[in-house]
């Protein structure tokens, strides 16, 4: 197991790290001023014109592993998402944000050439956007095999009935496309047997975006997480991927890589919160010294830096363990940071809101809404707590 970073890495890592420095970071103003306007459930301007540097500069679809088509391993991909989850809305700068990753993956992994062609192919060329409707209101999503969502053979095609929630990513206006679970076989004997995953245009008849889900207050426009009534929907039923009764398959191959994608970018975040913390330690004084020299903050600065260290080396494992043994060999590795990175980010980022007082809830340092993200993760892709 050797974590050493290869020329190339060590080459991207360079690239990426200069392009946050000359492009993100200076335009963090103008990314607020857009997602608090009236007009922020349009794409934002400033991504928008990022992209077409971020391709420019070689920079694009990092994320796409090398089983399908592109060029770096989990193990090498890590350091470089870790760098784009610095600010919540880099990744989606570099076309690796989520959901889009986990649903690109599924279709390239699972879809057969047609589904590809027509949905995967304007998403890695950031066309188009998607959302993965698993999630329900009415049982504990939690455990996959509860859901309702009923998926009804009729022909040549497939009606579908149900209501999802926390859709992530299905209020941008580019959403095209949804990969939907549900029931096509719910008597089936063996409970993991019953569901199915199809492909759902977002534009198809019977689909009705209920409401808008905030996440403490946060609405997250354009992505958005939305609650999705499924009334009579047809779709043809080689919509399917992967075939009938393949469902709860499908949606452990799915969530391990995205678990995995949000700790690499949570530990981003959390050198963040730390960063921050350490600057307004050593910048504001109480009782005649900086807070820094203070016990108690020096106390949180040593803890932070060793918990953030080691959430890190734990992704670098469960990415070495996918790489060289597979996804399902890494569950337990994949799952162990599920629950472990994004608390070590809830952690610092809190000691680090502390730090700053009454700022720290406030919107001018970035934190409040660094933690709501972070404890969202605590839940999102199955929680860390059943």
């Amino acid at each position: 197991m050797n974590f050493d970073f290869s020329p190339k890495v060590q080459e991207l890592r360079h690239k990426l790290m200069a392009f946050m420095a000359e492009h993100v970071y200076p335009n963090q103003e103008k990314w607020q001023a857009h997602v608090t306007s009236d007009r922020r459930w349009e794409p934002v301007p400033i991504i928008e014109e990022l992209k077409a540097k971020t391709r420019a500069a070689g920079l694009w679809n990092l994320w796409q592993p090398k089983t399908h088509g592109g060029t770096l391993s989990n193990l090498e991909y890590a350091p470089l998402c870790e760098i784009m989850g610095r600010v919540l809305w880099a990744p989606e700068v570099f076309n690796c944000s989520a959901p889009d990753t986990g649903n690109m993956e599924t279709i390239l992994r699972y879809g057969t050439p047609e589904q590809t062609r027509t949905w995967c192919e304007p998403l890695l060329d950031g066309r188009i956007r998607s959302a993965f409707l698993m999630t329900e209101p009415n049982v504990a999503s939690s455990d996959a095999t509860n859901i309702q969502t009923r998926i009804a053979r009729d022909g040549d095609q497939y009606v579908i009935n149900g209501v999802k929630w926390w859709s992530s990513g299905a209020g941008d206006p580019r959403c095209k496309i949804y990969i939907v679970m549900g029931k096509t076989d719910p008597d089936n004997p063996s409970k993991h047997r019953q569901q199915s995953m199809v492909l759902v245009p977002a534009d198809a008849k019977g689909l009705k975006v209920v409401r808008h889900l905030p996440v403490f207050g946060y609405d997250d426009a354009p992505h958005g997480h939305m609650q999705i009534e499924l009334n009579d929907v047809r779709v043809p039923t080689s919509n399917v991927l992967l075939g009938e009764g393949r469902g709860f398959e499908i949606a452990q191959g799915r969530l391990g890589p995205g678990r995995i994608h949000h700790c690499m970018r949570l530990i981003g975040q959390a050198e963040v919160a730390l960063e921050k913390m350490c600057r307004r330690a050593s910048e504001r004084v109480t009782f005649g010294r900086p807070i820094a020299d203070h016990g108690v903050t020096r106390q949180r600065i040593a803890d932070a830096r060793i918990m953030i260290d080691g959430a890190r080396y734990m992704v670098l494992s469960a990415a070495w363990k996918m790489d060289v043994a597979g996804n399902k060999a890494a569950r337990k590795e994949i799952a162990m940071i599920k629950v472990h990175a994004p608390n070590v980010a809830c952690q610092v980022i809190d000691w680090a809101i502390q730090a700053h007082g009454g700022a720290g809830v406030s919107e001018d340092f970035g934190l409040a809404h660094a933690y709501a993200h972070a404890r969202a993760l605590r839940l999102a892709d199955g929680p860390d707590e059943v």
